[in-house]
């Protein structure tokens, strides 16, 4: 599974930007973003089925972020809304293979994009 991230960039706090993740070579995985701020650990963001019937947010994006896919293009994307500086990070996009909702933790990972958020 390869997994290519993109759309990140620079916003000022208040705004919005749309990451998305194209996948090749999966079609039933789960898919989901995680984020890393510097001097920071890795951290979950958003996960959904492969139907994208089943959704779920870590406490500090729901109400601002939503994540959606088209499995036509094969692709997620994470609109995210109400950007605050506390979102700057590197966003990286996951699949899994057999976990998805809150136990979603990512065996394929993309090489990530950067998001940065100015005060």
């Amino acid at each position: 599974v390869q997994l290519q991230a993109s759309g990140g960039g620079l916003v000022q706090a208040g705004g919005s930007l749309r990451l998305s993740c194209a996948a090749s070579g999966s079609t039933t995985y789960a898919m989901g973003w995680f984020r890393q701020a510097p001097g920071k650990e890795r951290e979950f963001v958003a996960a959904i089925s492969r139907s994208g019937t089943i959704t779920y947010y870590a406490d500090s994006v729901k109400g601002r972020f939503t994540i959606s896919i088209d499995n036509a293009k094969n692709t997620v994307y994470l609109q995210m809304s109400n950007l605050k500086p506390e979102d700057t990070a590197v966003y990286y996009c996951a699949a899994d293979k057999y976990r998805s909702g809150s136990y979603f933790s990512g065996d394929y990972w993309g090489q990530g994009t950067q998001v940065t958020v100015s005060s």
